[in-house]
């Protein structure tokens, strides 16, 4: 499950397979986004597997959610590397859209927003949040908006139009404080190709050992002369 291991990096800052039944049994907000990612798996199966495993997978997870009092639909559309910081109180809308390495802290709500359209038809739409956005302690996003690459929501900051990336938003209603700012990532998770990672294994694997007096050496001979 990449996804998984991508949320395992998030949380740990390396991507071990004990690390996630760690995470599991001692954080019940890692705990939610497990099972999440299990219920996930579970649905791509073929047929006869996937109603073998997706009903105990999704009992499962309802019943973590509802210990962390977390509200995540897991048929939501998530990219890899979802953090959820604290957890408890945290409500997602299953149309909404989360992109990857984003920070989801306590209280955080992303939700639909009902609507009226000219023809007098309601209409209903959810928020699209891109790659690596950080949504503080109660923060509020509803409706068909979208928060940009690598912005950050302050705590109990109310949004509800669309974000331009790397904002600053503050207060309710929310406004954009600052523009160009510096992603807030802990342990951003970038996925490296197979191709290049196997090709990164085997230079590692063959590469001659280096001490602290051949090192100098290496150094000046890769100067050439003077």
């Amino acid at each position: 499950m990449p996804s998984l291991k991508a949320d395992i990096y998030r949380r740990f800052g390396r991507s071990d397979g004990h690390l996630a039944l760690k995470g599991a049994l001692l954080d019940p907000a890692f705990r939610v986004v497990v099972t999440l990612r299990l219920c996930q798996s579970a649905q791509q199966l073929p047929t006869p597997w996937r109603w073998l495993l997706a009903v105990p997978a999704k009992f499962l997870y309802r019943l973590t959610s509802q210990l962390a009092g977390v509200e995540i639909p897991w048929r939501t559309t998530i990219g890899p590397g979802l953090a959820l910081t604290h957890g408890r109180g945290i409500v997602v809308n299953a149309g909404a859209h989360i992109g990857s390495n984003v920070t989801l802290f306590h209280g955080v709500t992303i939700g639909q927003r009902d609507y009226v359209d000219n023809e007098g038809q309601r209409r209903t739409a959810c928020p699209v949040i891109e790659d690596e956005v950080w949504l503080g302690p109660h923060a509020i996003v509803v409706g068909g908006i979208t928060v940009g690459k690598g912005s950050r929501i302050a705590g109990g900051a109310y949004v509800f139009e669309n974000i331009p990336p790397y904002s600053v938003v503050l207060g309710n209603p929310g406004k954009i404080v600052r523009s160009n700012c510096t992603p807030d990532v802990d342990n951003r998770y970038v996925p490296i190709p197979s191709g290049e990672q196997d090709q990164h294994v085997r230079s590692q694997r063959h590469a001659p050992a280096v001490n602290a007096t051949s090192a100098p050496i290496q150094r000046r001979q890769a100067q050439g002369p003077r």
